[in-house]
């Protein structure tokens, strides 16, 4: 998914822009998505491509929210040494947004904290 930046901005919440398309982080323990805890799939914000189940969700307890595993094959990897630091940031593969970032402190079976921005996806419910 190619869109401008002026067209990304459109599109976007000036926070959804900031944290999907700018590499920002929001606020640990703010967004709408860290509580949810039913059934169903989580989404890019910006394209709407499949990223993690809720079967692999988990409290990390770090503020946002976090799972063990990404669901397909719609999760990239960059080294990202922003900050000081060397850390994994994931983006979506469909459409380039930034994510978050995965840890190697989390749950078997992967050992993986895939750390994401709630603020960068969306929730669909599974049927009943």
């Amino acid at each position: 998914m190619k869109l401008t930046e002026q067209e990304w901005q459109q599109r976007l919440s000036d926070e959804e822009y900031r944290v999907c398309r700018k590499k920002g982080t929001e606020r640990p323990f703010s967004g709408e998505l860290l509580d949810v805890n039913d059934k169903g799939i989580y989404l890019c914000k910006c394209c709407g491509a499949e990223l993690f189940s809720s079967n692999a969700k988990f409290d990390a307890g770090c503020g946002w929210p976090s799972f063990f595993a990404e669901h397909g094959e719609n999760v990239d990897y960059h080294q990202d040494h922003s900050h000081g630091m060397t850390r994994t940031e994931i983006t979506c593969k469909q459409c380039g947004s930034h994510l978050g970032h995965v840890f190697p402190d989390g749950p078997q079976p992967t050992g993986q904290r895939y750390c994401v921005n709630s603020v960068s996806l969306s929730f669909q419910p599974e049927d009943k």
